[in-house]
C-alpha cells in the first residue's frame, strides 16, 4: 500500500491539501493537542512527507495563519478601483470583507489563533502582518490613489485606511467572536458599512 495516497497531487495541489486539512485539525483538536502525526494520519500519508514540506507543527501552524489571512488579502487587490465609482465600489468591497470576516469559518480560525497567541508571539506577530496590517496598507494605496484624483481630501491614508475597516467591524465582529446573537444578515451587513462609507466621505470627501 503507497503510505502517500493521500498525498499524490502536484505539489502545490498537496501543499493547499495539507494547509486545509491541518487548519481543520487545529480547529478541532487546538494547537497543542494536534500533533503532526494526527495531521498526516488526516492526510492518509506518512509523517515522513509531511515534514518535507513543513519541518515542524509550529511552522505549518504558521503557514496555516498565512493562507487564511491570504483568503481576505486576494479581496483588497480583486475589489479595489479607483476609476470606479467610490461610494458604490467602498459599499461592495464592505460587504464583501464583512461576509469574509463574519464567516463561520472566518471566526473559528480567528478565536484559534487569538488563544494561541498568549504562548506563541510569533504566531500573532504573522497574523497581523499577513492579516490586518497588510489589508490597512493595500487599502490606503487605495485611499492615495483616490486622493491624487480628489476624490478624497488629502491625509493619513493609513489611518483613514483604519477608520474606515473599524467602522465596517463596528461591534459586528465582537459579537461573532464572543458568539452573541445570530450571525449579522445581509440588511445589517449592508446597513454597517452604509454607516461607514457615509463617515468616510462626510470627513473625507471632496469639499
Amino acid at each position: 500500500m503507497d503510505s502517500d495516497r493521500g498525498l499524490k497531487p502536484g505539489k502545490d495541489e498537496r501543499r493547499a491539501a495539507i494547509l486545509k486539512i491541518a487548519h481543520d485539525a487545529f480547529l478541532s483538536e487546538g494547537y497543542a493537542a494536534t500533533s503532526m502525526s494526527t495531521i498526516a494520519a488526516r492526510c492518509g500519508g506518512s509523517k515522513a512527507t509531511l515534514y518535507n514540506y513543513f519541518p515542524s507543527k509550529e511552522e505549518l501552524f504558521l503557514a496555516v495563519v498565512r493562507d487564511r489571512c491570504d483568503q481576505i488579502a486576494i479581496l483588497f487587490d480583486q475589489e479595489l478601483d479607483v476609476a470606479e465609482d467610490l461610494e458604490l465600489q467602498l459599499q461592495r468591497f464592505g460587504e464583501q470583507f464583512l461576509n469574509l470576516v463574519l464567516a463561520d469559518n472566518a471566526v473559528a480560525s480567528y478565536r484559534m489563533m487569538i488563544g494561541e497567541c498568549a504562548r506563541f508571539p510569533k504566531i500573532g506577530q504573522t497574523f497581523y502582518e499577513s492579516g490586518p496590517a497588510l489589508g490597512q496598507t493595500k487599502l490606503s494605496i487605495f485611499f492615495r490613489d483616490a486622493i491624487e484624483k480628489k476624490l478624497l481630501r488629502p491625509t493619513d491614508t493609513l489611518a483613514m485606511a483604519r477608520m474606515f475597516i473599524h467602522l465596517c467591524l463596528a461591534d459586528l465582529h465582537q459579537k461573532r467572536l464572543f458568539n452573541i446573537g445570530p450571525k449579522p444578515d445581509d440588511t445589517l451587513i449592508r446597513s454597517n458599512v452604509a454607516y461607514a462609507v457615509r463617515m468616510l466621505l462626510v470627513n473625507f470627501g471632496p469639499v
